[in-house]
């Protein structure tokens, strides 16, 4: 296989950024021409294709395993193996499942009266080369996973993760090239520069995960080259707790979810919705399940360290901000230890609208918990905000739950638990609005990532072309029909 090693830091002997953005270009290039030999991929292939990931994400499991523990300072083995490398297999082996079902025709109708025995359908055509801008938190999920969907419909890709991660991504380019050619699958490595000049490159699709501030420049980057976007977003998703919905399994299952790497993920629960009578009692059982089960959170093994120091820094200035205003601030967990970047958990009670941990994304160890008097108002609380990626409800009133569902607007919803819509393979995952648009798992991200193109055989003795000039005596009878109706 091709080593691909692209620097972006000026040092003597390696590439200049500049130098870098050439060789990507020459990447893309080499990719393009190895579409065009082979535009449409068996079926055969493409099952290849994601035996591969499967056999490459066992083979380096154990690096990987290794890598996120040296970007995060800690990281759950289990969680690495459940969400970063089982959970890659399970989108491979479900995609191989399904791929000869998605890559059959899908008939469309004619009419028998125009177009006489004519037929017409739809095939989904590999859309050519995909960019996948992939970020720092999930760095195997949210680009291997991606990967499964993209080369079972077809395509070649060119990876950019994220420069924060960088054991991880160094660690992607390893195993990327150990299995892959760089005219099929490759992936560059390089920091801010390089990463704003990627969006730039005239890819076929792009798929960018990350924050609404940056999917904005990323799409200003891509418009002059029209190019299909994927954006997964973020923001704040909300968890209602509808009336009766406050029990102890119910705020277990919930902060459960947001300990998954300790906050750091997109549909992690970002501020609870409780009915104002049993405020107090949620705190109360939240206090509880973390002193049974989690005891030792902060020093334990099941915590994951904040990514760096900055984000450690910008976490902590959402609690300052709550303290500044007086906030009711629970900290559930032990003392957290800034030097090893371990940082406990904590709730703000009733924050003010305008604090820090109501207006910008938290996406970290801290969840709000918000009264509301009446779930009309909890409902017109979500209407007035921008539309979360995720939404959560608990509550064991199917009619409330459904109200909830049906009144607001979300990427995905999970009733009775969070976040875990987001898990199932065959579950199309994505934003709306602020959260993003376009989706990726299963046969949305399929369709995502090809060209329904439209095909029609047409029968030689169909009257269809007696609509196209010279017009004669059959065009002014079917016209005359038509008036007639």
């Amino acid at each position: 296989m091709v080593s691909v090693v692209i620097a972006t830091l000026h040092h003597e002997g390696e590439p200049t950024v500049q130098t870098t953005i050439k060789t990507m270009n020459a990447i893309l290039e080499q990719q393009k021409a190895a579409f065009q030999k082979n535009p449409m991929p068996t079926l055969k292939e493409r099952t290849e294709w994601l035996d591969a990931i499967i056999a490459m994400m066992l083979e380096y499991r154990p690096k990987i395993l290794d890598a996120l523990n040296t970007d995060f300072g800690t990281h759950p083995t289990l969680q690495g193996d459940f969400i970063e490398v089982f959970g890659m297999l399970a989108r491979a082996e479900y995609n191989k499942t399904k791929l000869d079902e998605w890559m059959q025709p899908s008939l469309r109708e004619t009419d028998p009266s125009m177009h006489g025995e004519s037929s017409a359908y739809v095939l989904r055509q590999p859309k050519g080369v995909i960019g996948n801008m992939s970020p720092w938190n999930f760095p195997f999920d949210l680009t291997i996973g991606p990967l499964c969907d993209m080369l079972a419909a077809g395509n070649r890709v060119m990876i950019k993760p994220s420069e924060i991660s960088s054991a991880c991504s160094e660690l992607l380019l390893e195993m990327i090239n150990a299995t892959f050619n760089e005219d099929h699958v490759a992936v560059v490595l390089g920091d801010l520069d390089v990463a704003k000049a990627f969006p730039a490159l005239p890819f076929d699709h792009l798929l960018y995960t990350g924050n609404p501030g940056v999917a904005r420049q990323v799409a200003a980057a891509a418009a002059p080259n029209l190019t299909p976007l994927t954006l997964e977003l973020g923001g704040k998703s909300p968890t209602v707790f509808t009336p009766g919905g406050v029990t102890a399994a119910n705020v277990a299952d919930c902060l459960r979810i947001k300990m998954i790497k300790n906050g750091q993920m997109c549909v992690s629960p970002d501020y609870a919705l409780v009915p104002r009578a049993d405020l107090e009692n949620f705190v109360s059982l939240a206090k509880a399940f973390i002193s049974k089960e989690a005891p030792d959170y902060v020093a334990g093994d099941d915590i994951t360290g904040i990514i760096n120091d900055r984000h450690y820094a910008r976490i902590e200035s959402i609690l300052d901000d709550a303290r500044t205003r007086e906030s009711q601030i629970e900290q559930l967990t032990g003392e957290s230890d800034a030097a090893a970047r371990r940082m406990a958990l904590s709730l703000v009670v009733n924050p003010s609208e305008d604090s820090l941990v109501m207006t910008e994304e938290i996406f970290g160890p801290i969840m709000a918990v918000v009264p509301y008097d009446s779930l009309d108002e909890g409902i017109a609380y979500i209407n007035a905000r921008e539309r979360p990626l995720g939404l959560y409800v608990y509550g064991s009133d199917k009619a409330l739950c459904d109200e909830v569902i049906n009144r607001t607007s979300s990427g995905g919803v999970t009733v009775n638990g969070a976040a875990l819509h987001a898990s199932l393979p065959g579950m199309g995952f994505g934003g709306t609005g602020n959260s993003g648009y376009g989706r990726h798992h299963g046969i949305e991200g399929f369709m995502e990532f090809t060209n329904p193109r439209g095909i029609m055989n047409v029968d030689p003795a169909a009257m269809a072309i007696e609509i196209a000039p010279p017009y004669g005596e059959t065009a002014k009878a079917i016209h005359q029909s038509m008036i007639e109706g």
